[in-house]
């Protein structure tokens, strides 16, 4: 039977994938990826050439992958909030992503993996709002690169300081966080959020709050999206 190289390079991916994020392109260990995926280590070179070569591979799939799933266009940028939410849950999907960026962050500054190519792609983000900013749809209190950056920072945030998030903005939605001292502003965040709610979605099933009040992730969910908002004028 031949040999299905395609698939062989995927499964090495996706094993390497979880290696990586667990254990940084410096951690990580060629035998255990090869394990995962049930694949002689010697395919991982012939294929890949070196360690650091599969990690390039795996953050530049990866990325392809998020570009394609959370795109932001004008339109799109007319309401960054959802933008913010949708970035969420895809994170939230694929938490590997956002801990490959902190790995990458700390151990790869001088030889980020295709920089040229994702600084394109985040001018053409910070092109969308631009547009938007022109529009009115956007305020124009911060440039439209700050901006970008700002949401995309506070998003992946959740995931790669959940602790911080814990703390701060409740998973279960409770009103208290900080040791009750943000309790007030937790409430009038999460009234925000529900009043977006209702206007997008004023013939939903009651069964959303249900649905709602049982994933954990909805309150910082709905926190993010009202924050965003708010911090693009849209509020």
């Amino acid at each position: 039977m031949a040999w299905d190289t395609a698939r062989t390079k995927q499964r090495l991916l996706d094993a390497a994938v979880e290696e990586f994020a667990a254990c940084g392109p410096e951690g990580a260990r060629i035998a255990r990826v090869a394990a995962r995926a049930e694949v002689n280590k010697e395919r991982i070179y012939q294929y890949f050439g070196s360690k650091e070569k599969l990690f390039v591979a795996v953050l530049r799939s990866e990325l392809e992958r998020v570009a394609a799933a959370v795109p932001l266009d004008r339109d799109q940028a007319a309401d960054l909030g959802d933008y913010a939410g949708r970035l969420f849950d895809y994170h939230r999907a694929h938490p590997h992503l956002a801990r490959l960026l902190a790995w990458e962050g700390l151990q790869y500054q001088d030889r980020v993996v295709s920089e040229a190519e994702r600084t394109g792609r985040y001018r053409e983000k910070a092109a969308a709002l631009a547009e938007a900013q022109r529009a009115g749809a956007l305020t124009t209190a911060a440039a439209p690169g700050a901006l970008t950056h700002a949401v995309i920072a506070l998003t992946a945030s959740f995931f790669t300081l959940p602790q911080v998030a814990r703390m701060l903005v409740p998973a279960d939605g409770g009103a208290e966080g900080a040791d009750g001292v943000a309790g007030d502003a937790a409430a009038d965040t999460a009234a925000v959020a529900a009043d977006d709610a209702e206007a997008d979605a004023p013939d939903a099933d009651a069964d959303a709050d249900a649905d709602a009040d049982a994933d954990p992730g909805a309150a910082q969910r709905a926190a993010l999206v009202a924050v965003v908002r708010l911090m693009a004028g849209q509020g």
